[in-house]
C-alpha cells in the first residue's frame, strides 16, 4: 500500500502534501513500524511526514538529523516562558493575576502547559490566590488526577515500581538508582524514560544525571507514601549509603536524617 501511495504521488507531481499521524506513541505493531521505515526511505520530495508523539519513534532519527531531513519540536520548545504563561493565563484562561503570581506558577509547573491549565482551572473563582500558590503542588487534586491517570497508570508495572522507588532522589543516575532499587539496568531505564518524555529532565549534556519534573516527583512521592510507606526507610538508607560510599556527605546526611534510627534507652 505504501509503495502504491509513493508511486502515485511521484506520478502526479502536484504541490506539497503532508501526512500527519497523531498519537504515534500508541503504535506498537512491528509490521507498521517496518512500513513507516520503508516510507521514510522512499519518501517523495513533495510529501512531508508529520508525527505527533510522546516518545521517539523507532527510526534512525540520528541519521535523518545528520542529513538535515528532520525538523524536531520537543518539550523544551513547547515549554512556556514567563511572558507566554502570562498571555495564556490572562487571555486564554481569563485570569487577572499579578506578575509575581504568574512567575510562581511558571516556576512551579516548569512551563508545562497542561500544568498551567490545571492550575488556572483551580484558580477560577478563588480570592485567596496567595494561599493557593503557596499550597500548589503535585498533591493538588487536578494535577494528581491527571498525572496519575494519564502518566503513571499507563506504565508497565516494572516502570511504575522504578518511578516510585527512585522518586525520593533529588537527582538520578544509573548507579545510584541501581543501589536504591536493588535492580540492575537503571541507566537504560532512565534513558528510555527520557526518550519517552516521561517528565524526566536531563541535567547534563552527557545524560549521566537526570531529575523528575517537580510536580511529577511530588505525585510519585504521594503514591509511594500511600502504597508502600514501609519501604521509605529502606530506600532512604540505601541512598544514604551510596552517597557516603561516593564521598558525598551532604547528600548522605540528608537522606539519613529523613528516617533517623531510633535508639531506646
Amino acid at each position: 500500500m505504501l509503495a502504491v501511495l509513493t508511486n502515485d504521488l511521484v506520478e502526479r507531481g502536484e504541490g506539497d502534501a503532508a501526512l500527519v499521524l497523531d498519537d504515534y506513541h500508541v503504535i506498537s505493531a512491528e509490521p507498521i513500524q517496518r512500513g513507516m521505515a520503508f516510507l521514510l526511505e522512499h519518501l517523495p520530495p513533495q510529501l512531508h511526514l508529520v508525527l505527533a508523539t510522546r516518545a521517539d519513534p523507532p527510526f534512525s532519527l540520528a541519521r535523518l538529523r545528520a542529513q538535515g531531513q528532520l525538523c524536531e519540536v520537543r518539550a523544551a520548545d513547547l515549554r512556556f516562558g514567563t511572558a507566554e504563561a502570562s498571555v495564556f493565563l490572562q487571555t486564554v484562561m481569563e485570569l487577572e493575576l499579578p506578575a509575581e503570581a504568574i512567575t510562581t506558577l511558571q516556576n512551579r509547573t516548569e512551563g508545562w502547559i497542561a500544568g498551567l491549565q490545571l492550575a488556572a482551572l483551580s484558580l477560577q473563582g478563588r480570592a485567596d490566590v496567595a494561599r493557593f500558590l503557596a499550597a500548589f503542588s503535585g498533591s493538588h487534586r487536578y494535577v494528581l488526577d491527571y498525572l496519575s491517570d494519564e502518566v503513571l497508570a499507563r506504565q508497565p508495572e516494572p516502570v511504575q515500581q522504578f518511578l516510585l522507588h527512585t522518586c525520593i532522589l533529588e537527582r538520578l543516575s544509573g548507579p545510584l538508582c541501581d543501589a536504591v532499587t536493588g535492580q540492575e539496568g537503571s541507566q537504560a531505564t532512565l534513558e528510555a524514560l527520557y526518550r519517552a518524555n516521561l517528565f524526566v529532565v536531563a541535567m547534563d549534556d552527557e545524560r549521566g544525571w537526570y531529575r523528575y519534573h517537580h510536580l511529577f516527583a511530588q505525585v510519585l512521592r504521594s503514591h509511594l507514601q500511600q502504597t508502600e510507606p514501609m519501604s521509605l526507610p529502606v530506600l532512604h538508607r540505601r541512598a544514604s549509603a551510596w552517597y557516603e560510599g561516593h564521598n558525598l556527605p551532604a547528600e548522605a546526611v540528608q537522606h539519613a536524617l529523613v528516617v533517623p534510627d531510633v535508639i531506646s534507652w
